[in-house]
C-alpha cells in the first residue's frame, strides 16, 4: 500500500485486499466486488493476533506453552443437548463448549426464532445463557418470546452493537451460551469504516472467535445472506467458525431445513427438518411422512424417490411433466434437482432407452420444496419422466431408488438396507433398486425388492405393470 493512503479496496466476496480498484478479483474470480474502505489504524490489533493469545486487549500475550497430544482429554459426555434433537443432530450430537458457530439463511426463515428456542430450553436446564441483539429492542424480544411460550428460568438479554461493550458483558456475566444477531451489526472502535462492511464483519467475527476459545463460551452467530444465498461478508468467516449452518426453505411454507456445510465436531451431512407454527418452530421427527403428505394416488409423473441425507433416508415426491412443444428450443425448468442433471438424464432416456423428448417441454419439481443432490434419486426422476411422457401412473405403493449412468446403467448406492426399512416403515410394498445392491439387503420381508440393470430394464417395467 503506498504510504499515506488511507483508504484500501476489499472484495466483498472473499476479503482480497488491494491498494486499488481492479475490476475482477484476484482471489475468487468475482466482478465489480471490489468496495472502498477505511485502511486499518497502523499498530491496531487484528482478529489474527488476538485469536491465539489471551484476553488482552490488543497487548503482546505471554508466550504459549504446547502440550501433549496424549495429554488431552477429551469426553463426548461434555456435549451439551439444545433441548432440539433436529439441531443436535445438525450439530453432532450437541453443543461443543467453546465452539463458534455460523447460522446463516433468508430473512424471515426464522434464525432468530430457533435460536431464541434454543435459549428457552437451555435455560429451563439451568444453563447461563445472553442473548445479544444489534437489531432489535429488548421489548421486540420480549414479544416475540412471549409467541414462544412462557420461560422458566432467567434469560439475559443485551441490545448492544459495540463489541468492547459486548466483551466486558459477556466477562461480568460469564455465560456458558451467547447468541449473536447479527454478526453484520456489530463494530469495533479500532476499525474506522461502517458496521457490515469486510473490515468490521471480520473483525467481529475474530473477537467473538478470541471470546469463544478464551472463555469456553459456545457463540452462536447469525449472519445475512446475499441474493446468491451465501452468508453476507467476506468466505473467510465460514473458514474461521467451528461450525456453518444454513436454514433453508420457502418461506411461505410451512417446513424449514437446516443443513450444515461445515462441522468441525461431526458430519455435514445431517439435515435437521422443523415446521413453522405460530406459536415457534417443531421437530419434524418423520420426515419422509411429511414430505409426501398429499400425493395423488393414481397421477402419472409422480414417483417417490429415496435419499440419504447423512445417516437418514429421506422419501421425497419426484415430479415430472412432459408435454408437447411449438417453440424451437423447448422449455427445461427445475426446482430441487439440478438442472444439467436432467439435462443428462434426458440424453441417457433418448441415446440408451430410445425416449425421445427433443420436443417436449419438461418440467421436474421435487414436491415439498426440499432441494436433492444425490444421484440416487436419478432412477425415480427416470421413471417419472417416462411415465408422464408416456401418460403412465406409477403405483403408489413403489419407491425407486439408484444412480443412472451415461451408459443406461444403474450404479450401485450406499446404505441400501436402510432405504428399504424406511419404505418398508411407511407402508411401501414395492423396491425399484440398482440389481447390485439387492444382496446387501436382507430381512427385507413384507416387501418386494426387484432389481434392474439398466434403464431400458426400468422402462420395460414401467410399460408392462403400467396401470391406467
Amino acid at each position: 500500500m503506498a504510504k499515506g493512503k488511507t483508504t484500501v479496496f476489499f472484495c466483498q466476496n472473499c476479503g482480497y485486499e488491494s491498494s486499488k480498484w481492479l475490476g475482477q478479483c484476484p482471489g475468487c474470480r468475482e466482478w465489480n466486488t471490489f468496495a472502498e474502505e477505511p485502511a486499518p489504524a497502523k499498530g491496531s490489533a487484528g482478529y489474527r493476533s488476538r485469536a491465539h493469545g489471551g484476553l488482552g486487549h490488543g497487548s503482546a500475550s505471554l508466550a504459549a506453552e504446547p502440550v501433549r497430544l496424549s495429554n488431552i482429554s477429551v469426553d463426548e459426555s461434555q456435549k451439551m443437548s439444545s433441548g432440539l434433537g433436529e439441531l443436535d443432530r445438525v450439530l453432532g450430537g450437541g453443543i461443543v463448549s467453546g465452539s463458534l458457530v455460523l447460522v446463516g439463511g433468508d430473512p424471515g426463515i426464522g434464525k432468530s426464532t430457533l435460536l431464541l428456542q434454543v435459549c428457552y430450553n437451555l435455560v429451563k436446564e439451568g444453563h447461563r445463557v445472553l442473548y445479544i441483539s444489534g437489531e432489535e429492542s429488548a421489548r421486540q424480544i420480549k414479544l416475540r418470546a412471549q409467541r414462544i411460550g412462557e420461560l422458566d428460568g432467567e434469560l439475559l438479554i443485551l441490545c448492544e452493537t459495540n463489541l468492547e461493550l459486548i466483551r466486558q458483558a459477556l466477562e461480568r456475566t460469564k455465560p456458558e451460551i451467547a447468541v449473536v444477531d447479527s454478526i453484520q451489526t456489530m463494530y469495533s472502535e479500532n476499525v474506522s469504516s461502517a458496521p457490515g462492511s469486510v473490515s468490521q464483519v471480520r473483525e467481529s467475527t475474530g473477537v467473538f472467535l478470541q471470546i469463544a476459545k478464551g472463555m469456553g463460551i459456545s457463540v452462536f452467530l447469525v449472519g445475512h445472506v446475499t441474493k446468491e444465498g451465501v452468508v453476507a461478508g467476506p468466505r473467510v468467516l465460514e473458514h474461521m467458525v467451528d461450525t456453518v449452518l444454513y436454514f433453508e426453505g420457502d418461506r411461505h411454507a410451512a417446513y424449514r431445513i437446516l443443513r450444515g456445510v461445515k462441522n468441525r465436531f461431526g458430519s455435514t451431512n445431517e439435515i435437521g427438518v422443523f415446521e413453522m407454527r405460530d406459536t415457534g418452530l417443531k421437530e419434524v421427527a418423520n420426515p419422509s411422512e411429511y414430505m409426501l403428505s398429499g400425493k395423488m394416488e393414481d397421477a402419472s409423473g409422480s414417483v417417490v424417490a429415496c435419499s440419504m441425507e447423512g445417516t437418514r433416508p429421506v422419501l421425497v415426491e419426484v415430479q415430472a411433466l412432459v408435454c408437447r412443444s411449438n417453440l424451437p428450443m423447448p422449455r427445461r425448468t427445475t426446482a430441487g434437482m439440478d438442472f444439467n442433471r436432467v439435462n443428462l438424464l434426458l440424453a441417457v432416456l433418448e441415446k440408451r432407452a430410445d425416449i425421445h423428448m427433443s420436443s417436449c417441454d419438461v418440467y421436474v419439481n421435487i414436491a415439498g420444496g426440499i432441494r436433492m443432490s444425490e444421484p440416487a434419486v436419478d432412477l425415480g426422476l427416470i421413471l417419472a419422466l417416462v411415465s408422464s411422457y408416456k401418460d403412465i401412473s406409477v403405483d403408489a405403493k413403489t419407491i425407486a431408488f439408484g444412480e443412472v449412468g451415461l451408459s443406461g446403467e444403474i450404479r450401485a448406492v450406499n446404505m441400501a438396507q436402510q432405504r428399504v426399512q424406511e419404505a418398508k416403515k411407511l407402508g411401501f410394498d414395492t423396491v425399484l433398486m440398482p440389481e447390485v445392491s439387492v444382496r446387501t439387503v436382507t430381512g427385507a420381508k413384507g416387501i418386494r425388492v426387484v432389481g434392474l440393470k439398466t434403464v431400458k430394464e426400468a422402462v420395460q417395467y414401467l410399460t408392462a405393470s403400467k396401470k391406467y
